[in-house]
């Protein structure tokens, strides 16, 4: 029988001295951990929750190297996060982002790098099942795609974003420059993300959920959704607004047989 193991990171604020001054206040984000726990916990994970001022670096890679070191091949990770997204330019080695720039994940002492999730990724098994829903922002251009009328966004400000790097460059560089020598002696990572809009938009907060998580909950209506991944993605998507497109992204070979089955099967 499979293992399911699920962690699910929701962060209201980040830590102000690590942000210079900055606290990134948020609504929902913990509500959004909550929720999707509750659906994986009915589904027959094991669940983790991660909430702010625990969610920092070494919190979350811990949780996933325990997680790497229990699944094996069938077995499947479900990883969620909510908060605040962010960008820093990726300038240290091949174009292997289209816009220059890598995608964070905004926690509470620092930005997490995507390549340093991808990393977390590869060391899980091959043949385990890795889903992902992300509802974040994964743009630097909050200040030019503006969500509904009164909504928080989900995305680190630009002003503060490039102070940011500024201030970090040099340990945001050398980081980069290690993860690119690391991935030609790791096995290639594979997951099913869903994120909660395109790289170019903005991810919207709300009083009780993220936009992407209330809709996704709407979906999943209680478990009455039975049919594939492909098809929750698309129902999402239907019923979110049109400056608000959640992704479907492959990374690495997940599998027709994975995308085929039940969202949040075990």
């Amino acid at each position: 029988m499979a293992t399911g193991l699920s962690l699910h990171i929701g962060l209201n604020t980040v830590d102000p001295a690590k942000y210079g001054g900055w606290d990134g206040r948020l609504v929902a984000c913990e509500n959004d951990a909550h929720d999707l726990a509750r659906i994986a916990g009915d589904a027959g994970f094991e669940t983790s929750v991660v909430l702010t001022a625990d969610g920092t670096v070494k919190n979350i890679t811990s949780e996933l190297h325990k997680a790497a070191e229990r699944l094996v091949r069938d077995d499947i990770l479900l990883f969620t996060y909510s908060g605040h997204g962010g960008q820093v330019p990726d300038t240290t080695g091949p174009d292997d982002e289209p816009d220059r720039r890598d995608e964070t994940l905004v926690l509470y002492d620092r930005e997490l790098l995507d390549d340093e999730l991808r990393r977390e990724f590869a060391r899980f098994a091959d043949g385990v099942r890795i889903l992902v829903f992300l509802d974040s922002c994964h743009s630097g251009s909050a200040v030019e795609l503006a969500p509904g009328a009164g909504a928080a966004v989900r995305a680190m400000p630009d002003d503060k974003q490039r102070e940011i790097y500024e201030r970090d460059r040099d340990f945001f560089q050398g980081l980069q420059r290690r993860l690119r020598e690391d991935r030609g002696r790791e096995e290639p990572a594979s997951a099913l993300l869903i994120s909660a809009c395109q790289d170019d938009q903005t991810a919207s907060d709300g009083p009780v959920n993220g936009l992407f998580t209330e809709t996704l909950l709407k979906v999943w209506n209680h478990g009455a959704f039975t049919e594939d991944y492909r098809t929750f993605h698309e129902d999402i998507v239907n019923r979110m607004p049109r400056n608000q497109t959640p992704n479907l992204y492959l990374l690495g070979s997940p599998g027709e047989d994975f995308l085929a089955q039940r969202p949040f099967t075990v």
